[in-house]
């Protein structure tokens, strides 16, 4: 990375998304200067098609001459794209350390050139580089990854007939979709396998009964024999993608 510009530049700039970055690449150092920690607010960011999510880094670095500032802090995509810190709150624990609390934007109706697209989701790189006093750095480049996912939605689950005689047939229905970050609209997620899950009445655990597929639309339906009364509901583990979601289930009585 090797940046040298300064710090305040980049805690002033709005979070901007760009083409312009190589891909992730190793980490790189000279002399004794090490990130001593990295947190995320979040390991993974399920983002939707409007409402903006906030992500937190918070870094230290430390050197024995002193660390001079953490430069270029960015999130970088699996497209390279990048997000620049919309703000940055730096302190100096000691005379060897300095600590920078980043906050990142990520959206995908900017109504611009740069939000996000269906192609950036996946696994991110925080990527700085934390520049000492005596000419020592580290370029932090693809050790700290975090997730940014399209957010997925379960329509209610519907299972009817209600009531059902037991023994009898129970079908149950439901819809997938997930955030099109192209067009900004929830579509349909095909040839996905969710779970259909059943809770007994005067239980409070759910058990995997079988799984199904979506088809073309999105759209879940299958059959089951009812035996007991309970809640049934959907659940889609997620993807590297696309975010893990449990559907509100429906409570059908034997009668």
């Amino acid at each position: 990375m090797r940046i040298r510009t300064a710090a305040g530049a980049a805690a002033g700039t709005l979070a901007l998304l760009s083409f312009l970055t190589p891909a992730a690449q190793a980490d790189t150092s000279k002399g004794d200067t090490v990130f001593t920690s990295l947190s995320f607010s979040r390991t993974t960011v399920d983002v939707g098609v409007s409402a903006a999510q906030k992500l937190t880094v918070t870094a230290t670095a430390k050197d024995g001459s002193g660390i001079k500032d953490i430069y270029g802090a960015k999130l970088v995509s699996p497209d390279d794209r990048i997000v620049h810190a919309g703000s940055a709150d730096c302190t100096r624990p000691s005379t060897t350390t300095r600590k920078c609390v980043f906050q990142f934007t990520l959206e995908a109706d900017r109504s611009d050139y740069y939000d996000l697209k269906n192609s950036s989701a996946g696994t991110w790189h925080f990527t700085a580089e934390a520049a000492a006093n005596d000419g020592d750095f580290y370029d932090l480049e693809d050790s700290a990854p975090v997730k940014v996912k399209r957010y997925a939605k379960l329509t209610a689950t519907q299972a009817s007939p209600e009531p059902v005689a037991s023994g009898g047939t129970l079908t149950v229905t439901g819809a997938l979709t997930r955030a099109n970050w192209d067009t900004n609209v929830y579509a349909g997620y095909s040839g996905q396998s969710v779970a259909l899950q059943f809770k007994k009445s005067g239980s409070s655990t759910y058990t995997t009964v079988k799984s199904a597929t979506t088809d073309s639309s999105g759209k879940l339906r299958t059959t089951v024999t009812a035996r007991s009364s309970g809640t049934w509901r959907w659940k889609f583990a997620g993807t590297g993608t696309t975010s893990a979601v449990t559907a509100y289930g429906d409570g059908v009585a034997l009668k």
